[in-house]
């Protein structure tokens, strides 16, 4: 289903979040799973089919796009109808318009391997992972954007190191905006924190704009307007 008013693609009703997980159906696949939210006429969509569109629509934009602006790469792709305002897609969309713009400046890697990788370990980050583990999927994506592009794995030594504290240098800025969740105003953050991140430790120079807004506050029902540095008052 498309972009609609409200978190719920079956009715676009609000989310209820849940302190413990229960059994539900997924409204499309009918697959039962443990889930933390539903929405308030208690329809649940699962990961999976939440973001099949959205990854589709990422993995060809990231692919294709000549930008040295992973902001923009990303903002050009959340108006896609199919990149909900809030949902599990963002865990690829973080690292993958990273690789977009890191290849883009000269880094040297393989985009459309990496872009695979990316979409791989970024599908298993569940979503809700903000609020239910302590651990934003947005920075989460930021750490194995690193952990792809400098080969990391649990028994390498500096770039084991590095992806841990993209992480945390991503959660840290995260974190000091505080809550509510929003898909959006994370992504940005952690983006923003990982081309400085990879200025300083790799020497690449990916571009940012002079100012990131926000075009999505009237889809977020929880959106912080003022608190938030991304607000633009529409």
């Amino acid at each position: 289903m498309k972009r609609q008013e409200g978190a719920c693609l079956i009715c676009g009703k609000p989310l209820v979040y849940y302190e413990t997980g229960r059994e539900m159906e997924c409204s499309i696949c009918h697959k039962s799973v443990e889930s933390y939210a539903s929405c308030e006429d208690g329809h649940y969509v699962c990961d999976e089919c939440h973001a099949k569109k959205g990854i589709e629509v990422i993995m060809e934009g990231c692919l294709k796009s000549q930008s040295k602006n992973p902001i923009q790469i990303m903002q050009e792709l959340m108006e896609d109808p199919y990149i909900y305002m809030h949902g599990p897609e963002h865990h690829i969309m973080v690292g993958a318009v990273l690789i977009a713009a890191y290849d883009n400046c000269g880094g040297k890697i393989d985009r459309e391997q990496a872009l695979r990788e990316m979409k791989k370990r970024g599908s298993t980050y569940p979503g809700g992972s903000c609020g239910l583990w302590g651990a934003c999927g947005a920075a989460v994506s930021t750490g194995m954007f690193i952990s792809i592009i400098t080969k990391a794995t649990p028994l390498t030594g500096n770039s084991w190191g590095m992806a841990n504290e993209m992480t945390s240098r991503s959660l840290a800025e995260i974190a000091r905006l505080g809550g509510p969740r929003c898909c959006k105003r994370n992504s940005f953050t952690a983006v923003k924190t990982a081309v400085e991140y990879v200025g300083e430790k790799l020497g690449i120079i990916m571009e940012l704009p002079g100012e990131i807004k926000c075009e999505f506050s009237l889809e977020n029902k929880q959106c912080k307007k003022k608190a938030c540095p991304y607000y633009r008052n529409v």
